[in-house]
């Protein structure tokens, strides 16, 4: 959601926020784990780099939060819809109060028509500033709603039987029923410098969503319209299969 810079990149949420808009229009209940708010903070405060000191990241998530659902909630606004925010941590998840109460606020929110909006807590959940990622966070949202599917955005076009970035033969799997120990050594690398993550957390999240019966899609964020071609069954990206009960 932000450039190399640290700035958002305006024209990508945009898009995003256009194709889910209309997604929602035909009758689709969607929700949006979405990342950026320390990147966001990073270029909100102008700095060069992201902190690499945990009371750095809280305080640039602290600022990037705010400016980011500010952009989400004005963005969907433009097409007739209204966003709630929810920052969740992983004592939200395994506890079960807590967790009722999360099921219950999610629940709601598709009852009055609203769209959530899902992050990391970052200011406060430290543990997940320094070894969480929102991929797994997506996973476990998709779980706790009983999401149908789960569709990652990411940099590349989804997985590849080599790193497409030095082998030019790479060639792109379209389609996954079991997550083997050899395709997560395939997987390797991190994102950009203002994000976490990279294709291996995409794998575990994955894993996560699909032991769970849901169906997982990692493809380029980089044409959000292509989520269309994605809900209308059309080879888009990487096609995880959910292991459905018998």
């Amino acid at each position: 959601m932000t450039y190399d810079t640290g700035k958002t990149n305006i024209r990508r949420m945009h898009k995003l926020v256009s194709v889910l808009s209309d997604i929602v229009n035909a009758g689709l209940e969607v929700a949006l784990v979405t990342s950026g708010a320390i990147g966001v903070g990073v270029g909100k405060l102008g700095l060069r780099e992201r902190p690499e000191d945990t009371p750095g990241r809280q305080a640039a998530a602290a600022v990037g939060q705010c400016e980011l659902m500010f952009m989400y909630d004005k963005l969907f606004a433009e097409y007739g819809h209204s966003v709630g925010q929810l920052l969740m941590t992983k004592s939200d998840v395994e506890n079960p109060e807590r967790r009722a109460n999360l099921i219950n606020a999610f629940q709601k929110l598709f009852e009055f028509g609203a769209i959530p909006i899902i992050n990391e807590n970052d200011c406060v959940a430290v543990e997940e500033i320094v070894y969480g990622d929102n991929d797994s966070l997506s996973a476990i949202v998709a779980r706790l709603i009983g999401a149908d599917a789960l569709i990652i955005l990411t940099d590349t076009d989804g997985l590849y039987d080599a790193n497409p970035q030095e082998e030019e033969d790479a060639r792109l799997i379209p389609e996954v029923h079991e997550i083997t120990d050899e395709l997560l050594e395939l997987a390797g690398g991190h994102g950009s410098r203002f994000s976490t993550g990279g294709m291996v957390t995409k794998l575990h999240a994955a894993r996560l969503a699909t032991s769970a019966g849901i169906d997982v899609i990692v493809m380029n964020g980089a044409a959000p319209e292509d989520i269309y071609k994605a809900l209308d069954g059309k080879q888009v990206g990487t096609f995880f299969v959910g292991q459905k009960g018998e």
